[in-house]
């Protein structure tokens, strides 16, 4: 591994019996058995990525150093790449398709600079993310739910900087039902060896969600189908027109439920596709950022095992799935399949996608790290989950005087505004002295943008109920362990505070009954039901994003700022960052009263 520079990494040269397990399955597939009462048999090698999410360095642009977690992974393409091209030499005259399941140009401060700072769709220059995967040289990849973030114009301008296809079968044109973009491609390959060539349908499917997501950016152009029916409606289509093998990348985890609950299609369901729709051999996915290695699904209708494999997220990973073949009766028969983990970490960065990058990531560096404000003190984010802190009112600050400014001369001026915020990053940190636009990236790590509506006191109450559902159930008296105190299953992003009202949150009691204190800030007036609230939000939440209750409804403010952006305003304006200016404790963790911290 080196860095961006080329300097080498301190885990370049990865020794021992580590190394050698995350390195083993680079070993070649078994080749063609020689045993006479054996057919005989070929092979194909599919790799896959996911969820790559603008990273093409092993780079952390929010501390401005080489990027190293807790068990010490890499991320980036361009380790990808490394990987990708020892097993295409390892494989040299086989066939070897390499894949991508979504959510590509979105995520570091190196896609949101070619998005927003200085866009594409103005510039006309390349898109990092095309260059570096253009390099690798994918059979074709699936478009996330990301990809729509920035507006349908950019995303048409990347996919045509691709050399490969992008495919989306399930996203289809309002106007006339045709597909918005490839739905499949059948890959004509060969294996080597004299064997006739075999033909790989590859089918994208993206995710439903987009419709909710990224409303603003869709609505009334595309629409989002169910990802098993539109598997169910291609697959034949695709064996009818000679595909031999028929892989599935999509965009969608496989727990099979939604975080927008039943008004749109299954979010996560990719194990029903490979369970409900026969003819699928294997399924590449992303969405969900987990790494699963090899997982069977058992097709209802044929009993067939389908493959399943997902490699986590960043660049981490690589799929790696192994087919062994024959020919029986003139056609193609797979006779095993199997998925092995590539750990990114064990290799460096490949020299060509460093350099095809290279220039554009030290742009984003040096934007990156402009100063813009000075802070009087440190504000970390590190306790934001559980104890109110003054570096999240510090994005309620700056969102609720948007609104409030908004509202003057409107029909809710009168009204109190509220703020609703989350902490999106355990490792945000505002510096004492210099806050430069990286630290406040770091704090506001998507690229949403500010809206508001109207709630009553019932609902905001209800909002909080559904939020607090992040806590653990605790005993009086038990041990509170900041470490284990949320449920795993709720991420830190779906936990929302508010300002504007004071409230408590006893995690002693059940989900539900847990909002025991629920007052107008800074006095001891109950917020009643009937009572009205503008409220501060953004574009993710108020679209039904993590299916909080009663946030999806007409906004009273919609001016499509970028939250981060303005963020970066208010501090440039203010010129100091001083929590005197914005932090007002306003909620606290209880049990019976008694505060846990």
């Amino acid at each position: 591994m080196t860095t961006p520079t080329g300097m080498p990494s301190r885990r370049q040269l990865l020794t021992g019996a580590a190394a050698a397990v995350v390195a083993a399955p680079l070993a070649a597939a078994p080749a063609h058995a020689s045993a006479k009462d054996r057919p005989t048999t070929w092979d194909l090698t599919v790799l896959g990525t996911s969820d790559t999410h603008g990273n093409v360095f092993n780079w952390d642009y929010y501390r401005d150093k080489e990027y190293d977690d807790s068990a010490h992974n890499d991320v980036g393409v361009a380790k990808v790449a490394t990987i990708v091209n020892q097993i295409r030499a390892e494989r040299r005259g086989k066939a070897t398709l390499v894949l991508d399941a979504g959510d590509t140009i979105q995520g570091t401060p190196l896609a949101t600079f070619y998005a927003k700072q200085e866009p594409i769709t103005e510039t006309g220059e390349r898109h990092p993310m095309a260059r570096a995967m253009n390099v690798i040289d994918y059979d074709a990849i699936t478009l996330g739910n990301h990809e729509f973030n920035y507006g349908l114009p950019l995303l048409d301008l990347w996919i045509r900087q691709l050399g490969f296809p992008a495919l989306a079968a399930n996203a289809v044109k309002v106007r006339n039902g045709k597909p918005a973009f490839e739905p499949y491609v059948i890959k004509k390959v060969s294996l080597g060896d004299g064997a006739p060539s075999l033909r790989v349908g590859i089918l994208g499917l993206t995710n439903p969600g987009v419709a909710i997501w990224d409303k603003a950016n869709v609505e009334g152009v595309l629409r989002f189908e169910d990802m098993i029916a539109t598997a169910a409606k291609y697959v034949p289509i695709m064996r009818e027109r000679g595909a031999d093998i028929v892989l599935i990348s999509a965009h969608g985890g496989d727990s099979g439920v939604s975080s927008y609950g039943t008004e749109l299609p299954n979010e996560n369901p990719t194990a029903l596709i490979a369970q409900q729709v026969p003819g699928i051999d294997a399924i590449l996915f992303g969405h969900a950022h987990a790494e699963i290695v090899e997982k069977f699904v058992t097709n209802e209708a044929t009993g067939e095992q389908v493959l399943t494999s997902e490699p986590s997220k960043w660049g981490q990973r690589v799929t790696r799935m192994d087919f062994t073949l024959t020919r029986e009766r003139g056609r193609w028969k797979v006779l095993s399949k199997h998925a092995t983990m590539l750990n990114t970490n064990t290799v460096v960065e490949d020299p060509k996608v460093v350099a095809a990058v290279k220039a554009q990531h030290d742009k984003t560096v040096a934007y990156i790290n402009q100063v813009v404000a000075t802070s009087v003190v440190e504000l970390s984010a590190a306790q934001s989950r559980y104890v109110d802190t003054p570096i999240l009112d510090f994005i309620n600050k700056v969102q609720a005087d948007t609104v409030a400014a908004a509202m003057a001369g409107t029909e809710y001026a009168d009204l109190p505004v509220l703020s609703i915020s989350a902490p999106f990053s355990r490792t945000a940190l505002f510096p004492a002295g210099d806050v430069k636009i990286k630290d406040v990236a770091g704090l506001y790590i998507y690229d949403n943008t500010l809206e508001a509506v109207v709630l009553t006191g019932a609902e905001v109450r209800a909002y909080l109920e559904y939020s607090a559902k992040y806590f653990r159930t605790h005993a009086v008296g038990a041990v509170v362990d900041p470490a284990t105190i949320s449920e795993p299953t709720v991420p830190d992003y779906n936990y929302d505070t508010f300002s504007g009202i004071d409230y408590d949150i006893d995690i002693s009691k059940p989900v539900g009954q847990r909002i025991t204190a629920l007052f107008h800030a800074g006095t001891t007036t109950p917020v009643a039901d009937a009572d009205r609230f503008v409220v501060a939000v953004n574009n993710y939440r108020r679209s039904g994003g993590g299916g909080f209750p009663g946030i999806v409804k007409t906004q009273v403010y919609n001016a499509q700022q970028e939250i981060r952006q303005l963020l970066i305003d208010w501090a440039q304006a203010k010129g100091v960052i001083d929590p005197a200016d914005f932090f007002q404790p306003n909620w606290r963790l209880v049990r019976e009263g008694v505060p846990v911290f």
